[in-house]
């Protein structure tokens, strides 16, 4: 699964309630749409079908400035919220989600109390180091000729995601940005070119 549920559903929680093309021009002005599957049909479709699910709800609003027919915009359900919540809490946690997934949540860390992403992030770490364990474990030893480039790319994988979440908590520990609940976390960051 992409990304895209978590990204559409954290850009209109940002806004409040947002029509499509405000969803769309914030996740292309953060890059989404190089990184991760957030292309504008994929977002128009995400939105819909979480509309659908009852994660968003749709209010009509008025007509379109340029004369087209009315916007539908979106807003999140209390049960959107929670999935919202629980994709965030998932994406910075779990070890073995894409790299889109760890981004978008990377994205969205600030929404999060600080212990709560402290805590989300050492999960992370813990998960990595079990993975190095099963990888010395399971995988074929050096001098087993190309498969062994396997091994190391996995080994330099984890080595390197370890030592990104090690910093990124050391980071929020000192402090680094406001966290939900010390105030506005998104207070002079642009997050759409709005």
């Amino acid at each position: 699964m992409s990304a895209i549920r978590l990204l559409v559903l954290g850009a209109v929680r940002r806004h409040g309630r947002a029509h499509g093309y405000q969803v769309r021009a914030s996740l292309e002005f953060w890059g989404a749409h190089e990184w991760s599957q957030a292309k504008p049909g994929s977002i128009y479709h995400a939105l819909k079908a979480m509309a659908g699910q009852g994660l968003l709800t749709a209010h009509d609003a008025a007509p379109s400035e340029a004369g087209g027919p009315p916007r539908t915009e979106y807003e999140l359900t209390e049960t959107g919220e929670a999935e919202y919540f629980r994709l965030l809490r998932h994406a910075l946690s779990d070890h073995d989600r894409k790299i889109d997934h760890l981004t978008a949540g990377v994205g969205f860390l600030v929404d999060l109390p600080r212990d709560e992403a402290i805590a989300l992030l050492r999960r992370r770490v813990a998960a990595l180091e079990a993975w190095r364990t099963e990888i010395h474990r399971h995988w074929p030893a050096p001098g087993q000729g190309h498969l062994a480039e396997v091994r190391g790319l996995w080994l330099h994988t984890v080595a390197t995601g370890e030592e990104w979440a090690r910093d990124l908590i050391e980071r929020l520990e000192a402090g680094a940005y406001v966290m939900a609940g010390e105030g506005d976390p998104w207070a002079g960051v642009a997050t759409s070119p709005e």
